[in-house]
């Protein structure tokens, strides 16, 4: 594969704006598809934003109105900002595009970031980006005195943890000892060409993700690189080790198309 390049767009005190991110992707994205520049990943840090993905449902927002804006990537809505580390890799695929292989690449990387760190994470079953596993639920403790069975979350179609306070937050899923999202990931794929990316909590204020359903996922939560250690980490120092796992993942790909089956008689 194409040796892989990487643009600084802005960190902390330069946070960039997310509209204005998105129309660099854009930018990017036209010029790799016309083969002018290589595989370029940008990388940075937003100011404070919700961003919606086009699965994305209407009770999973945030309840006080606060401004969304809404992607044309895949998957649901989540946050950015301050102390999350955000990657758009641009890459051109082979056709016919294999979406999860790329997703699986991404998680890859980070998987080995987080390693890296001393911090021990996976991939989980039917849900993308790098976790944290929680205890076996039979060892959680009970989130205000009910057993899981009896948990709202899942029990409840009209429960909403984004109105009931710390316990059910998703930032407190470490004190619950549940399972914990660290890095999410959001593709979309244009012209054989990817767009969006990953984001990598190394040390935010997951507070943010109180006020919605991050990912639409209501039974577990999100932690970042800091809480995990139980000490400050801070992009600087994740910067370099991600670029290294970066290049490390997709420089070395076999990319091969994604298979197409074959209809009996056609």
């Amino acid at each position: 594969m194409a040796e892989l390049g990487f643009v600084h767009l802005g960190f902390g005190p330069d946070y960039v704006e997310y509209t204005q991110a998105w129309e660099e992707q854009r930018r990017v994205h036209a010029a790799r598809f016309a083969d002018e520049i290589h595989d370029t990943c940008l990388l940075l840090e937003h100011q404070p934003v919700y961003t919606a993905g086009r699965r994305t449902a209407d009770n999973e927002r945030p309840l006080d109105g606060t401004p969304v804006v809404d992607v044309d990537r895949g998957g649901k809505i989540t946050w950015h900002g301050p102390g999350q580390l955000v990657g758009y890799p641009i890459m051109k695929l082979p056709r016919p595009v294999d979406v999860v292989a790329h997703v699986r690449r991404l998680e890859e990387a980070l998987i080995r970031t987080a390693a890296e760190f001393g911090l021990e994470t996976t991939r989980v079953e039917g849900r993308s980006g790098v976790w944290v596993l929680g205890d076996p639920v039979q060892e959680r403790p009970r989130i205000g005195g009910l057993s899981l069975d009896f948990d709202p979350r899942i029990g409840d179609d009209e429960f909403d943890a984004r109105l009931n306070g710390p316990e059910y937050a998703p930032s407190n899923a470490g004190q619950r000892r549940e399972d914990r999202k660290l890095a999410a990931i959001g593709i979309r794929v244009a012209k054989g060409v990817t767009m969006h990316g990953f984001s990598f909590n190394v040390n935010p204020d997951n507070t943010w993700f109180d006020r919605i359903v991050p990912c639409g996922i209501r039974d577990a939560g999100v932690t970042s690189l800091s809480y995990e250690l139980g000490r400050e980490v801070t992009i600087a120092e994740v910067l370099p080790v991600v670029e290294r796992h970066l290049k490390d993942v997709l420089e070395h790909a076999e990319l091969r198309p994604r298979e197409i089956e074959q209809v009996a008689g056609a």
